[in-house]
């Protein structure tokens, strides 16, 4: 968990860095960190991820962004991808890289003003993040996109906040109880579990999304 711990503490750093220095002006904060940091998501996530909130001159962006953070840490990975920035840093005083992604969706967006932050860090950071509502949008495609185990358990965490599940097709909700029932018990107990704290973990062998699954019902 020591990793975990510094890791976050990075992740504050460098949000700190990027609103300080204006790079995140035009940008919106979103997905599982942003979960973590701004609403307590009890599971840790490794990348911070952005959307656009307009069209700007990407490459442009990208230069700029990519020689700021080369004079503070190791830039690792930098490429400008078909729907992405990304980029990817390392500090000697943590221990695991960093990944920045940024994707060029300038779609509407719901966002609002949030705070991140960090039992482990002292700083606090105001920045504009995708609204419960919206984020549950992006988390449902992600998982019938990717298939990924966490973003079951992000999508679930949603709800139990008491943000309703939007409109969906019948299509859509059996897709999405298909894909969750595919996940396997190595799934919840090493893939998601690793990402949790023990009493969580525990829940989630023994019960897997079974809640999810009666909010989505068909």
């Amino acid at each position: 968990m020591d990793t975990f711990r510094k890791h976050e503490q990075f992740e504050i750093e460098v949000l700190d860095l990027l609103r300080t220095n204006r790079f995140s002006n035009p940008l919106v904060f979103g997905g599982g960190t942003m979960l973590r940091l701004c609403h307590d998501l009890p599971r840790y996530s490794a990348d911070l991820d952005f959307w656009f909130l307009k069209d700007i001159g990407y490459t442009a962006y990208f230069n700029k962004i990519r020689d700021f953070l080369k004079l503070h840490y190791e830039l690792t990975d930098a490429h400008i991808k078909v729907n992405t920035l990304l980029l990817e840093i390392r500090s000697r005083n943590y221990p695991r890289r960093l990944k920045i992604e940024i994707r060029k969706n300038n779609k509407e967006q719901d966002y609002q003003d949030k705070i991140a932050f960090s039992k482990y860090a002292t700083k606090q950071v105001v920045l504009k993040t995708h609204t419960l509502n919206q984020t549950l949008r992006n988390k449902i495609d992600a998982l019938l996109d990717r298939k990924e185990i966490r973003d079951g358990f992000d999508i679930e965490f949603i709800l139990r906040k008491g943000i309703p599940l939007p409109t969906l097709s019948i299509k859509t909700k059996s897709e999405i109880l298909k894909t969750i029932d595919r996940f396997t018990e190595r799934d919840f107990r090493v893939t998601l579990g690793s990402t949790l704290g023990r009493e969580m973990r525990d829940y989630y062998t023994l019960n897997r999304f079974d809640y999810l699954k009666s909010m989505v019902g068909v």
